[in-house]
């Protein structure tokens, strides 16, 4: 998912610096106020944040050529919301830009767009979709995880696309191709984080139900109703 260093024009480079921006200042508004009213939520921040680096610093080789790793947006985009992810991604794309050789600080904008912004708010959609619904909470947190690591690839397919169009077809051409890069080996990576965080969001319910009760993350009654089935 990193696009490397220098490798989209300079103003695509800026466009998705542009989107990025005012996301970036709503989730720190946001992250302000959650730390104000709790500050007890803080340890479970470090946790989807370091999650979230965890994830997307593994990065596997995919049979296409190219290589691929999770996101580990999921968990922090229940917790948090989408604003306040995009903030936590862009503090992890950052390090491992300068430190893991992982993207680079002309593309830190597109990268944020598609891991920090555009998952998240596709995982976000699918948990508001299914919050106060029947829905087991654990194939919520699934279906959250998986769809927001497979939209983080569609954004960079349509980045890489945007930047670079096919001779022949274009746009849609070129984007088909990147698709094609990404969605072998991702399909089955994303099922797989699915199920890792959604046995995370697992152990969480059962040590500190108390502070997704109060951040509003689930009901007291599914989280209770998720407590008895452990």
């Amino acid at each position: 998912m990193h696009i490397m260093e220098g490798f989209l024009p300079w103003q695509w480079c800026l466009i998705w610096w542009i989107i990025a921006l005012p996301c970036l200042m709503l989730g720190i508004y946001q992250l302000k106020k959650v730390l104000n009213v709790d500050r007890e939520a803080l340890p479970l921040l470090g946790v989807t944040g370091g999650f979230i680096f965890i994830l997307s610093s593994l990065k596997l080789p995919s049979v296409t050529g190219s290589c691929s790793h999770p996101t580990g947006t999921g968990l922090s985009t229940i917790s948090f919301g989408p604003w306040i992810t995009a903030v936590v991604c862009a503090i992890v794309l950052l390090f491992q830009s300068l430190f893991l050789a992982h993207g680079g600080l002309s593309v830190l904008g597109a990268n944020i767009v598609s891991m920090g912004i555009v998952g998240p708010l596709v995982g976000y959609g699918v948990y508001r979709l299914l919050r106060d619904t029947s829905v087991n909470i654990y194939i919520t947190v699934f279906l959250v995880t998986a769809l927001a690591d497979m939209f983080t690839y569609v954004t960079t397919s349509l980045e890489l696309a945007l930047a670079y169009p096919a001779g022949t077809g274009g746009f849609v051409s070129s984007f088909i191709l990147f698709m094609g890069i990404f969605a072998v080996t991702q399909v089955p990576l994303a099922i797989v984080e699915g199920v890792v965080l959604a046995l995370v969001f697992k152990y969480i319910v059962t040590l500190k139900p108390d502070i997704l009760i109060r951040l509003g993350v689930f009901s007291e009654k599914k989280i209770d109703a998720a407590r008895s089935e452990i």
